[in-house]
């Protein structure tokens, strides 16, 4: 006799149930424990690494930071994009139909990659002081 789709997520939807149970269950029990403890200003001010929280709360970085940081990310990621043509490239290498298909778009891809390096440091991304 063959199950129906239906009970097939009986399990999957319990475990979620018990998820959200469990969250919502923690969540109140923090609630009606902090009703009951005393509330002082001492206890209800902002802590941080044993400081007093005076000013801001984050300091604020420039922008250059911030472009460094994407760039490192694209170009980082973009690197991972060679590591799956380099293993399957030498079986690639063996059809004839794409042998030349494969090597001309990773050709393109790093030529679009080197073009957009040479624009970034043209505008001069990856200075830190300007």
């Amino acid at each position: 006799m063959e199950q129906s789709q239906v009970v097939q997520y009986i399990p999957i939807l319990m475990l979620l149930v018990a998820a959200i149970g469990f969250a919502v269950g923690v969540l109140v029990l923090s609630v009606l424990v902090g009703f009951r403890s005393k509330h002082s200003r001492a206890k209800d001010t902002a802590y941080e690494c044993g400081k007093d929280p005076i000013g801001e709360g984050g300091a604020r970085f420039s922008v250059k930071f911030y472009l460094v940081a994407m760039l490192f990310i694209l170009f980082d990621i973009e690197v991972v994009f060679l590591y799956p043509w380099a293993v399957v490239y030498r079986q690639m290498l063996a059809d004839h139909a794409t042998r030349n298909l494969v090597f001309g778009s990773m050709i393109s891809f790093l030529i679009i990659l080197f073009a957009g390096y040479i624009y970034a440091l043209k505008k001069k991304a990856f200075d830190w002081k300007g």
